[in-house]
């Protein structure tokens, strides 16, 4: 038996049981609310976890210890803005959106509470939401699918090809078949797999160095810069991997595991949860990508796949350091990672196009169950077009999420937190916002290093090193604010349900 085969047993089972979720949780799905929402039945444990693993997909695994692998901890701002993001998330918008969408005609999609919220009768908020949600979750999907791609062609030797399919088809499966229910139940798995994993492999690292005073001297000699975290830093750039906290605010894979739990009561005891468990993956993520620099310093005749790819180092250290049976369950982690984050954007998409469009605009009396099979037909399509964008194996994981996460975070963010907690918040004022982070966060991106190769100019670099999400953010804060304070006041209705929605909220 050959190292592959015990890493590809564990591998078959663990996808085998997410499938058995699945089977699973079709049994509980009935309508359609219950597939792309679960039909509100979610604790704080399945919360919290399902929140967790379905944000951190699989660049916690390889894009974040590659990047501290590469730089040291300069870049370990990003985790650090993170955690502020999501306490801040979870502080001031998880139970406020859990009330006003219940609030909110029973929004069962980020577009659907924005539509009520606002009482867009043209609907205009329903479809720029719609597109926003597809055009990044792309990004996103493919994201995912390429981290899929990059752990089985490392673990087993596939072609880039076939690990691509390979790597995604479970997911596709599993999230076909259960929807919402099998897409938290298997996150909860997963997370669970996930900070196992994170908390062992930095032990077994030490371990393998002799001792952690042993390690320090070995970075000391070789790249003392690792061990400052203001390394290569300016203001900017801390201030712009500090920015990554801001885009929980929008992300609907997120914001609809709020909208999912059972009640506004269970968001407290899922808010400690949820942030115990990241705060542990994060800090072994950094882990991870710090020791292994001086891991494969020592043992440079083992260096070379992380050397073509630092994305790699979680990967090829588990390969190395553990049992192959062991190995197999700790990679499986990747997958749980790259699986559950993937699973539900591949919802989040799905729900978008039937509810949004499907229900909206085509077929308002369809059946329940022709929604549920629209649905799923939907998840095929969307995972078609992941997989196809995801094809140059050249992309790399942290670059493709980077890009979705800004435009979501800029979107999306501003009009969440203000929808739950400014009454005089109109819907020219959302959708001006809306407009305006996701063009702002796309020219940043596409824009301005054009420009700049056509005009080179020191500023014009300044700008481009500031992560995009945050002028995205600060200038959809300003059209929100400016389109609303010049518009009419919203409607005695829509100032009546805020306040029963917001009353709600704060007897708790």
């Amino acid at each position: 038996m050959n190292m592959s085969t015990p890493m590809l047993v564990t591998f078959l089972v663990y996808i085998a049981a997410m499938i058995f979720i699945g089977f699973w949780a079709w049994r509980s799905t009935k309508n359609f609310s219950d597939y792309i929402l679960g039909g509100r039945s979610l604790g704080s444990v399945v919360t919290a976890l399902s929140a967790g693993a379905s944000d951190m997909s699989g660049w916690l695994l390889m894009g974040l210890p590659g990047a501290i692998y590469l730089a040291g901890l300069s870049k370990a701002w990003i985790a650090i803005g993170l955690i502020i993001g999501a306490w801040l998330n979870w502080l001031f918008v998880a139970g406020r959106l859990r009330v006003h969408t219940e609030h909110c005609n029973n929004a069962l999609t980020l577009p659907d509470y924005f539509t009520h919220r606002f009482e867009d009768k043209q609907k205009i908020l329903r479809i720029v939401s719609a597109t926003v949600i597809l055009f990044f979750f792309a990004l996103y999907c493919a994201s995912g699918a390429k981290a899929a791609a990059l752990l089985f062609e490392s673990t087993f030797g596939f072609e880039y090809a076939t690990a691509l399919w390979l790597g995604t088809l479970a997911t596709i499966f599993y999230v076909f078949i259960g929807g919402f229910l099998a897409v938290s139940w298997t996150d909860t798995v997963q997370a669970t797999l996930m900070i196992f994993a994170l908390l062992i492999t930095p032990i077994f690292i030490i371990l393998a160095l002799g001792d952690a005073s042993t390690t320090l001297a070995t970075i000391k000699v070789h790249s003392p810069t690792h061990l400052d975290m203001f390394e290569g830093m300016t203001f900017l750039g801390i201030v712009s991997l500090l920015g990554w906290g801001l885009g929980y605010l929008g992300q609907p894979h997120i914001l609809v595991r709020f909208m999912a739990a059972d009640s506004v009561k269970t968001i407290p005891a899922a808010r400690r949860i949820g942030m115990a468990w990241m705060i542990l993956c994060l800090g072994g993520a950094v882990a991870v990508g710090f020791l292994g620099y001086p891991y494969f310093v020592e043992h440079p005749e083992l260096a070379a796949p992380v050397n073509e790819d630092h994305e790699r180092v979680f990967i090829e250290l588990a390969k190395i350091l553990f049992n192959p049976w062991v190995a197999g369950i700790i990679l499986a982690a990747v997958l749980a990672a790259v699986m559950s984050t993937l699973s539900c954007q591949l919802l989040v998409c799905s729900s978008a196009i039937t509810e949004d469009f499907y229900k909206a605009f085509l077929r308002k009396k369809a059946s329940q169950k022709e929604l549920v099979w629209v649905g799923r037909i939907m998840v095929l399509l969307i995972a078609l077009l992941a997989l196809y964008m995801a094809s140059d194996p050249k992309n790399k994981v942290l670059s493709l999420v980077s890009y979705a996460w800004a435009g979501f975070g800029a979107a999306f963010g501003p009009v969440v937190l203000l929808s739950v907690t400014w009454k005089r918040m109109t819907r020219n004022g959302a959708l001006a916002g809306m407009v305006v982070g996701a063009i702002t966060v796309v020219l940043w991106q596409e824009g301005l290093p054009r420009l700049n190769v056509l005009f080179p100019m020191p500023w014009l670099e300044t700008l481009i090193a500031i992560y995009n999400i945050i002028p995205g953010f600060i200038f959809a804060v300003i059209a929100i604010v400016i389109a609303s304070l010049l518009d009419k006041q919203p409607s005695q209705s829509m100032q009546q349900r805020f306040d029963a929605a917001d009353n709600e909220f704060k007897a708790v």
